[in-house]
């Protein structure tokens, strides 16, 4: 269910989590629910909630009064109660309704304000928040989500999110980071839990005393001695689920899709332990993390030194990446589209990918001027990250599956320009054939080069 949700969705059952965990709950109840929508609010629905002068701190007040619970700073992992399942499930169907494949934080909220079964509206009456009237506002946001975004690549109905769930295999298929799952698995089965989490893969992690990770996370403070003292003082998780398949907590399942992004962004074929690593600080939430900051990291700078010695390495996809990053910023552009991986590609000229392309007389000024005419310049200049079209994600991802099925350890520039030409309706694509070109010659260049 999970990996429909968007970071922001997500955010809120794992708030809701780590709410129910301070008070002691046995279960995470609606009213952990509605308060994360409330503390985890941002955009418009903060202006509605905020409207009503509805805070978090006079939420928890109105609730703790009711449910007579203390707060606590604790950390773990506990099941969902049936009025949170309920909420869930009503969150899925307004998703199905609206025609949309993804959970954003809008149809979470709805479907807390529908429920007539728990306290919910009770506790929002009394406080003065108008449902019936706020209802509208918030279903016209939920339908603007599924409206097409500026870009020609992005359509939500025809490129759904890469499910996680199908490539789990992948996260651990390489022996440093199988090693650190088999031994995150025996941890989890000693401790008599069922879900994996941040804490038992960061701790398998910590206990291989000979890799270069290790000794950086060390001279952070982050020992395996420190960090099992630490986790040992951590209140014990109890949860309900069927079977004994491993699965992810919210949290991992989180960390470990950064992961796997990372990895891909990071030029990787392979996820290794730095990239959970990355992952995991890439999330600021979970057991591990939460440790992480009592030892008191700085999360940029582990990042930066755990990134150092890769960079170094200066893998071609990399700097194709960063390259396309600073050509969308230049069109004053927020999103990446496989015509940014196109011009990264050229730009980078010493890949096999740049030879291919400099060999059939395409430039980076003539590429340059028909991206231009296609996607238009816009308004702003864009300091933040920016982020990948769902094309462009799944360009990089099958350009991940071509490297490992050449046994790669690194994703390289032909595998991302043989990625472009499985999208023969990417813009990347109608780019090429502006400066004509075509697959057959694309991937005949690329093969006399392998």
């Amino acid at each position: 269910m999970f990996e429909k949700f968007t970071e922001k969705a997500l955010n809120v059952i794992v708030e809701a989590q780590n709410i129910a965990i301070y008070d002691h709950s046995d279960k995470v109840l609606s009213e952990h629910l509605l308060l994360a929508v409330v503390k985890e609010t941002k955009g418009f629905c903060s202006k509605i909630f905020n409207s009503y002068d509805i805070t978090y701190e006079r939420l928890a007040k109105e609730i703790y009064m009711t449910l007579n619970i203390e707060e606590a700073d604790m950390t773990s992992s506990i099941p969902f109660s049936e009025d949170f399942k309920r909420i869930l499930q009503c969150t899925m169907n307004l998703v199905d309704v609206s025609g949309d494949s993804t959970v954003h934080y809008e149809h979470l909220v709805l479907a807390v304000i529908n429920d007539k079964h728990s306290k919910i509206s009770q506790y929002l009456e009394n406080l003065g928040f108008d449902i019936d009237k706020s209802r509208p506002l918030i279903e016209k946001l939920v339908q603007r989500k599924v409206k097409k975004d500026f870009h020609p690549e992005v359509d939500e109905n025809k490129e759904p999110e890469i499910d996680l769930t199908q490539e789990t295999d992948s996260l651990f298929d390489n022996e440093k980071s199988s090693k650190v799952f088999e031994r995150a698995v025996s941890k989890l089965s000693a401790s008599n839990y069922e879900i994996l989490g941040t804490e038992q893969i960061i701790s398998s992690i910590l206990e291989d005393k000979t890799s270069s990770l290790t000794s950086i996370l060390n001279q952070f403070g982050i020992t395996e001695e420190v960090f099992e003292e630490k986790l040992s003082k951590v209140q014990s998780r109890s949860a309900e689920y069927e079977g004994r398949q491993v699965v992810f907590t919210p949290n991992a399942f989180i960390a470990m899709s950064l992961a796997l992004q990372t990895a891909k962004e990071l030029g990787s074929s392979e996820v290794l332990p730095e990239h959970m690593v990355l992952g995991l600080l890439k999330t600021k939430k979970g057991v591990a993390y939460n440790i992480f900051k009592d030892i008191g990291i700085c999360d940029d700078d582990l990042a930066h030194t755990i990134i150092k010695p890769i960079e170094k390495e200066m893998p071609e996809t990399l700097t194709i990446l960063r390259l396309a990053k600073q050509e969308a910023r230049r069109l004053g552009k927020g999103v990446v589209g496989t015509e940014m991986f196109l011009l990264g590609i050229i730009g980078e000229a010493t890949g096999v990918g740049a030879q291919v392309l400099s060999e059939l007389e395409i430039n980076i000024r003539d590429a340059r001027i028909i991206v231009e005419k296609i996607i238009g310049l816009g308004n702003d200049y864009f300091d933040s990250e920016v982020v990948f079209t769902k094309r462009a994600k799944r360009v990089l991802e099958t350009a991940w599956e071509h490297a490992k099925k050449s046994n790669k350890t690194k994703i390289e520039s032909s595998d991302l320009l043989y990625a472009i030409t499985t999208e023969p309706t990417s813009t990347a694509m109608q780019v090429l054939e502006q400066l004509g070109t075509d697959v057959l010659e694309i991937r005949e260049g690329i093969k006399k080069h392998s």
